[in-house]
């Protein structure tokens, strides 16, 4: 605007000639509140991002404040230093003003007869942009919805899981056989396996699990087909259940709905027998959905165990309190640290419990002796001693006892995924009264976070129009501005379903970006209408020589802002990449749709809103 104006200036009379640094200030001064507004907006429309909880805000909040500081720090260097360059750089006294680039003239010349077409067939224009406007809400409809992208992480996470109860060499043996087939995958050159974690590990596992990580480098294949292919090989080893992720992607999982699957179904129940055959049953109904791999159900089987149980009037009789008989067998079975050994500069747990002989066996235990009153009696006068069966592991949540079934998902997007989830269990599997089944996972976490998204979003939008109208004071001027939001959303939802088809949380605030970036070029075109037609223009030289002024500055901006974002979204898979790309992918297409729609609508609307006045 400055440079537009300054070369105005240079065509006039040397004795009308205005003083350089008036012209420039008087240049910033009219752009200045469109500016700073569009700033706010676009600050405003990234606040939604503030309100994201869990993973998901973990992850996007620095991206929020990083672009918000950013932005703020160019709108300053806008209003002042750019202005005080353009006073030293730009001031050409005397010399003949330099024409417009051919690019640019050429330009402007194709522009002026597509806008004069277009108001001259205003109808047609309108009716063709709201045609293909509803074609994109609808196909926003029809796309996936996930959670977060997937990653590309350069390495697999395998768990390799048996029945519980097997031993160190045998379950050694199959992990021995899952590396063997892993580096048959010509992309997969290393692996290392850990069988087994200690008791007192962050994440401990028993003996029947292995869990393998193998880097992989990609050559010829996708990383969807390479992972397609490691499955197919581990499902040749009998007796096992695979589950294949990467090493960040587990622990979202994990971290999200306690298993380090995409999709986990939470079966809820009183009998541990009839959990585990229910479970079953689930597996069975969900089996053989499209896009559901890697479906196992918790690995549980009985196992012998002692019951121990104690005769109250007998205890009563002796003298012995409950508390007293409890801590008897914490002690004789379990063992309690008393003290500490130190040898060697290493600290030791100093245990008192019997002697490895002394309960050896069942009878062995009857055996043991037990004070009451001074005397030694069998514990097996004082309590019943039996044999009997459980399952090896007990898992609840809530106080509840519950069993999970466990899955990942490939080649499809998780929420339909999960929809025929839903539909098979209840179609087909009749609970037990006193039985209910949950789901949770990423898709858990994708609801929750858009309906956040949603509820905030609205807010904002109606921030947004509170500061559009502050700065024209006009309601249907404001509303026109606002109509780029739509135009945002045709090329934003086409680029989606040329690229990904899903729908993911970087993706919505893509979206919700988007809206408010859009309105600035809207901002522009309405607050020059209004100068122009304040200096006297009449209506329609004013809206054509208007968007003619503007022209080059909104394709800059454009342009500038589609070159920064191109790297983010072509390049989406590689690692470190993929929650940027979506986003960047939106903003890209809705800002190509809105630029150009823009150049259009806006005229013709803001025509046919002031063709009374």
């Amino acid at each position: 605007n400055v440079y537009k104006r300054l070369r105005a200036n240079r065509l006039l009379p040397v004795e009308q000639q205005r003083p350089t640094l008036d012209v420039v200030f008087d240049a910033s001064r009219e752009v200045r509140m469109p500016i700073l507004n569009s700033t706010l907006i676009i600050v405003v429309s990234f606040v939604p991002l503030f309100f994201l909880t869990g993973m998901e805000g973990r992850m996007l909040i620095p991206l929020g404040i990083a672009f918000i500081v950013a932005l703020f720090a160019s709108t300053v260097v806008a209003l002042t230093l750019t202005s005080v360059l353009c006073s030293y750089l730009l001031d050409r006294k005397g010399q003949k003003p330099a024409q417009d680039s051919w690019v640019a003239r050429k330009l402007r010349i194709v522009y002026k007869q597509a806008l004069t077409y277009a108001i001259k067939h205003k109808k047609g224009v309108l009716v063709s942009t709201f045609s293909v406007f509803l074609v994109a809400l609808g196909l926003f409809f029809t796309l996936g919805r996930s959670f977060l992208p997937g990653f590309n992480e350069g390495s697999f996470t395998i768990n390799v899981s048996t029945l519980p109860g097997i031993s160190l060499e045998e379950s050694d043996k199959i992990g021995k056989r899952a590396e063997e087939l892993l580096m048959q995958v010509p992309e997969i050159q290393t692996v290392a396996r850990k069988t087994g974690r200690a008791e007192l590990d962050e994440h401990a596992l028993g003996v029947n699990v292995s869990e393998i990580e193998a880097p992989f480098e990609l050559q010829d294949r996708s990383r969807e087909e390479v992972m397609n292919d490691v499955r197919q090989k581990l499902s040749s080893i009998t007796g096992t259940n695979i589950e294949i992720g990467q090493p960040i992607s587990h622990r979202i999982d994990a971290m999200l709905s306690g298993t380090e699957a995409n999709i986990a179904i939470k079966l809820f129940g009183t009998d541990l027998n009839q959990l585990f055959m229910t479970g079953n049953q689930i597996k069975d109904a969900v089996n053989g959905i499209p896009g559901l791999v890697d479906l196992k159900v918790e690995q549980q089987i009985e196992r012998p165990q002692l019951t121990i149980t104690p005769k109250r009037e007998i205890l009563a009789k002796y003298g012995i309190p409950l508390p007293e008989f409890q801590e008897y067998i914490n002690v004789m079975l379990g063992g309690e640290i008393v003290s500490q050994v130190y040898d060697d500069g290493k600290t030791f747990d100093l245990t008192v419990k019997t002697s490895e002989e002394s309960r050896a066996t069942m009878d062995d235990i009857r055996n043991l002796m037990i004070d009451a009153q001074g005397a030694k009696i069998p514990f097996s006068y004082v309590a019943d001693i039996r044999s009997a069966a459980g399952p090896n592991t007990i898992n609840r949540e809530n106080v509840q006892r519950k069993i999970v079934i466990s899955g990942n998902v490939s080649g499809r997007d998780l929420r339909g995924v999960v929809n025929d989830i839903q539909k098979a269990v209840n179609e087909k599997i009749q609970l037990p009264e006193g039985y209910h089944v949950e789901y949770g996972g990423q898709f858990e976490s994708e609801q929750a976070a858009s309906r956040t998204l949603l509820l905030t979003s609205l807010m904002s939008l109606l921030v947004i129009f509170l500061l559009i109208y502050n700065e024209f004071k006009d309601v249907r001027e404001s509303g026109v501005v606002m109509l780029n939001l739509p135009l945002a959303l045709i090329g934003g939802v086409f680029i989606l379903c040329l690229t990904s088809g899903e729908i993911s949380i970087p993706a919505i605030i893509g979206f919700i970006s988007l809206f408010g970036i859009a309105t600035r070029n809207g901002m522009l075109l309405i607050s020059h209408y209004t100068q122009l037609r304040s200096e006297g223009m009449p209506l329609s030289d004013a809206v054509i020589n208007g968007s003619l002024d503007r022209l080059n500055p909104i394709l800059m901006t454009a342009l500038s802002s589609a070159l920064a974002l191109i790297p983010l979204a072509i390049n989406g898979d590689l690692p470190g990449n993929e929650i940027q790309s979506p986003m960047a992918t939106v903003i890209l297409g809705g800002l190509l749709s809105s630029t150009f729609l823009n150049g259009f609508i806006i005229p013709i609307i803001y025509l046919i809103m002031n063709k009374e006045k």
